[in-house]
C-alpha cells in the first residue's frame, strides 16, 4: 500500500464528504428512513458513502471495500481492506447535537493501520499521517492541501482518578457498573467515534464498550487511537480486537491508554 497516497485520498474524501453531510444537516428538513435493523438512515449516509466509496474504488481498484451503507459489501472475506463508515452517529447527526464522523479505515491483516475520522459539524479532523503517527489537523481544512497539523498522544492515566468517556446515545446500566470498578475524576459523553479520538488526544483515559457496534463504527478510530499509543482491546479477555470477523460484527471492548490497570467484566 502506498501510504502517501492513501492519507492524501482517505483526508481529501472525508472532507468533501463532509461538505455533502453539512449541506443536507442544514437544511429546513430532510427524510429519516429505517434500514433492516430498524437503525436510522439519512440522505447524507447515502450520499456520503456513494462519494467516498467511488473516490476509493478509482484511487485503490485492488483492495476489497466494505461499507456500511452497502449490504452486498458485508459478505466480503478478507482481512486486508478498506472499510467505511460515512456518517457514524446518524442519531446525532437527526437530532442536530454535532456528535457525528465521518470514517474511513485500511485494515492489514486484520489490525486498522491507518484511519480518518473527520467530524464536520465540529471542525475537527484526526488521522493517522503516511508513517503512521496520529495527527489533528487545525486551520481552513484545505481540501487539496494540509494544513498545521499537531501530533497527538494519550495520556499518562492516573488510576486514582481517571476521566471515563462513554457512549451518549447508548449508555446503560452494564456500562455504568463497568464503569464503577474504576477510580473515576470525571466523566463524559461523547457519540460516534469521536470517543477513540478523545482518548487518542488525552482527553480522556478509557472509553468501555458494552454494546453491540459493527468494525466500520470503530476501525477508523481503532486506527487513530492506535497512533497515538493507545489500544483496544476485546472487554472480556483483554485481547487486542481484529478485523475482518464473520458479518464484521464486534465484541464489546476497552478502548484505553496504557497504564490503565484493566478491570475484568
Amino acid at each position: 500500500m502506498d501510504f502517501d497516497k492513501l492519507t492524501e485520498v482517505m483526508r481529501r474524501l472525508s472532507l468533501e464528504a463532509g461538505d455533502i453531510i453539512m449541506d443536507i444537516y442544514d437544511a429546513d428538513d430532510f427524510e429519516v428512513k429505517s434500514k433492516s435493523d430498524d437503525s436510522p438512515v439519512t440522505a447524507a449516509d447515502e450520499a456520503a458513502d456513494a462519494h467516498i466509496s467511488a473516490g476509493l474504488r478509482t484511487a485503490f481498484p485492488d483492495v476489497a471495500l466494505v461499507t456500511e451503507e452497502q449490504a452486498d459489501s458485508h459478505s466480503v472475506t478478507a482481512n486486508t481492506f478498506l472499510i467505511v463508515d460515512p456518517l457514524d452517529g446518524t442519531k446525532e447527526f437527526i437530532h442536530r447535537r454535532g456528535d457525528f464522523t465521518v470514517n474511513i479505515a485500511y485494515v492489514e491483516n486484520g489490525a486498522p493501520q491507518r484511519g480518518v475520522v473527520y467530524a464536520p459539524a465540529k471542525g475537527r479532523l484526526f488521522y493517522t499521517n503516511a508513517a503512521g503517527v496520529s495527527v489533528e489537523e487545525v486551520g481552513e481544512l484545505d481540501k487539496t492541501t494540509i494544513g498545521t497539523t499537531i501530533p497527538i498522544s494519550v495520556s499518562t492515566p492516573d488510576n486514582t482518578g481517571l476521566m471515563v468517556v462513554a457512549s451518549k446515545s447508548h449508555r446503560d446500566q452494564a456500562t455504568d457498573d463497568y464503569i464503577n470498578k474504576y477510580a473515576v475524576n470525571d466523566m463524559k459523553s461523547a457519540g460516534s467515534s469521536l470517543k477513540f479520538c478523545l482518548v487518542a488526544t488525552g482527553e480522556a483515559d478509557i472509553y468501555p464498550r458494552v454494546g453491540r457496534t459493527m468494525e466500520w463504527d470503530t476501525a477508523a478510530g481503532h486506527a487513530v487511537l492506535t497512533g497515538a499509543g493507545g489500544h483496544v482491546v476485546r472487554f472480556d479477555d483483554h485481547t487486542t480486537l481484529s478485523y475482518g470477523k464473520e458479518d464484521f460484527a464486534n465484541p464489546f471492548f476497552i478502548a484505553y491508554a496504557p497504564g490503565i490497570e484493566l478491570k475484568l467484566p
